[in-house]
């Protein structure tokens, strides 16, 4: 099945989730899944840390349930900064013998005191050593609507994603973003570049803190002041924060599918409930985007 496809019937909803990080981590990752499951997604996505074999495996193992048992559409991260030729064509050939053709194609996050393997040392490297060696392989990328923290301009930006779309990445996915102008400014660059490929909207609702502040520093996301404000207001109160920062991201996403964005990429930090109230409210949405419903006049 073609995920690309999907994008052409209707506005696409998918998750994000990650492996367990213990033994004890396992049956919890599969009553999460199969929580997920009832949001109806087009496609769960699921992360590969920089280690070695074993967190690849722990990726296919989660990939392989979600795909096989669950039947939605699996998409693998593979990150290329610390894996050879060797490592990418044994996970690559895995997913394959079970039925999972699609990847999420990553340089990866740089690890402090962990030296590179020096291959594929930018995401267009292993977009492009995917493309050619595994035509069957369907690859997304990623994008940054507030520019990576890395490009030293729009312009670097936007041409090292150009490169990534004519190297193979059939379709991207965006950093998470919490002002849906700065996601639709970067649409109107994609369309000067004539980048002309699906793009969701990556999308992660707050219910921590400590969790935002991490990952907003790691990625160099800014933080508006509406959204500071909240963080600020609820910090000592987690049930409120969780319902203010789920109430942000249905708002971010009805807002987002009004104006017809390709998709929606939900990171979910593997909590169904948060994903859940949060389909359960924009559903109708996306529902109404459904392709043979929309009047064309």
């Amino acid at each position: 099945m073609s995920l690309v496809e999907q994008f052409k019937k209707k506005t696409v909803f998918s998750l994000e989730v990650f492996p367990p990080k213990s033994n004890s981590g396992s049956k919890k990752i599969i009553s999460t899944l199969e929580a997920l499951n009832g949001v109806s997604p087009d496609f769960i996505s699921v992360t590969l840390g920089a280690g070695g074999s074993a967190q690849s495996q722990e990726t296919v193992e989660v990939a392989k349930l979600i795909q096989n048992e669950l039947h939605v559409p699996a998409v693998a991260h593979i990150p290329g900064l610390y894996r050879g030729t060797e490592d990418v064509d044994r996970l690559i050939e895995e997913l394959l013998d079970n039925q999972i053709n699609h990847v999420l194609a990553l340089r990866g996050d740089p690890v402090a005191g962990l030296a590179p393997n020096g291959t594929f040392d930018h995401a267009v490297d292993l977009i492009a050593y995917i493309q050619d060696k595994y035509p069957q392989v369907e690859i997304a990328s990623a994008c940054y609507p507030e520019v990576h923290s890395e490009s030293k301009s729009v312009v670097e930006d936007i041409n090292a994603l150009r490169a990534k779309v004519a190297a193979g990445s059939q379709h991207l996915i965006s950093q998470l973003f919490f002002d849906n102008q700065h996601f639709y400014d970067f649409q109107e660059r994609l369309a000067l570049a004539d980048i002309q490929v699906p793009v969701e909207a990556g999308i992660m609702p707050c219910t921590s803190k400590k969790q935002i502040e991490r990952i907003t520093a790691i990625s160099g996301v800014p933080v508006p002041t509406k959204y500071r404000k909240m963080l600020d207001r609820y910090a000592n109160n987690p049930a409120a924060l969780k319902d203010a920062g789920i109430a942000y991201a249905i708002d971010q996403i009805i807002d987002l599918v009004a104006q017809g964005v390709d998709g929606i990429h939900l990171y979910t930090m593997n909590q169904p409930d948060v994903a859940e109230r949060i389909w359960q409210a924009t559903k109708s949405s996306f529902a109404a985007n459904q392709k043979e419903n929309l009047m064309v006049y």
